[in-house]
């Protein structure tokens, strides 16, 4: 019982640590996921994956939890404010 549970606390420390919500000048901008798309993603802001968060969802599929938090709420991370409205969010701009 004792291995269970500091397996289950050793997990949840690790996993904390994949999605990256940042400051950027003074405003907070939290991941989002297929899930809260619509309330947490900023037009004025460029996203990336969290490779950390598409290899935990991989590692942990049996247990359906996790890839589900992962994919649904915590997938696209923010990485930098748009230049302008046709920044496409590339490397080139």
């Amino acid at each position: 019982m004792r291995k269970s549970i500091a397996l289950i606390i050793v997990l949840g420390v690790l996993l904390v640590g994949c999605g990256k919500p940042q400051y950027i000048g003074q405003t907070y901008y939290p991941t989002y996921g297929l899930f809260n798309e619509s309330s947490s993603k900023s037009k004025n802001v460029c996203y990336e994956v969290s490779a950390g968060n598409v290899i935990w969802s991989i590692l942990l599929s049996g247990t359906i939890v996790f890839p589900v938090y992962f994919l649904g709420w915590s997938i696209h991370n923010p990485v930098r404010l748009k230049n302008g409205p046709d920044d496409q969010c590339t490397f080139d701009d």
